[in-house]
């Protein structure tokens, strides 16, 4: 956890994955990629899509009190979907908002909207997951 990562987070208001409390079922954080990168509008979307799947599918454990950290859990991407909206950068700062409407049953559901600094829509995502604790 503390070597350095290819993309930079910072939770909005972060909760202790250590010892998770129950909490919304939404969350935001700040991301970019943690250096300057290429023009190639194909390489944004990668690092777009590779960043999207780094903290979307915990959103549904929030409700629930759960981490991943704590070895309780096992969780797997059952499907995830994106749509670009606009041309973006993915070096900038942007905030990626997430929500988890549905959690119950082994699965969440959950959505991603990514903007700008400017406030600018530029990416939307969902993603259903497996969520089970270990015997």
């Amino acid at each position: 956890m503390l070597r350095p990562r290819p993309i930079e987070m910072r939770e909005i208001d972060p909760l202790d994955p250590l010892k998770p409390e129950k909490a919304s079922d939404q969350q935001n954080l700040w991301f970019r990629v943690a250096r300057e990168i290429d023009e190639a509008p194909w390489l944004h979307h990668c690092l777009m899509a590779y960043a999207s799947d780094m903290a979307l599918l915990g959103t549904g454990n929030r409700p629930h009190g759960i981490s991943w950290m704590t070895g309780e859990l096992m969780s797997a991407s059952l499907d995830h979907a994106m749509w670009f909206h606009r041309p973006f950068r993915a070096d900038d700062w942007m905030l990626y908002t997430q929500s988890s409407p549905a959690s119950s049953g082994g699965r969440g559901l959950n959505f991603g909207h990514v903007f700008t600094r400017d406030g600018t829509l530029v990416c939307s995502m969902s993603q259903e997951g497996l969520i089970r604790l270990h015997d």
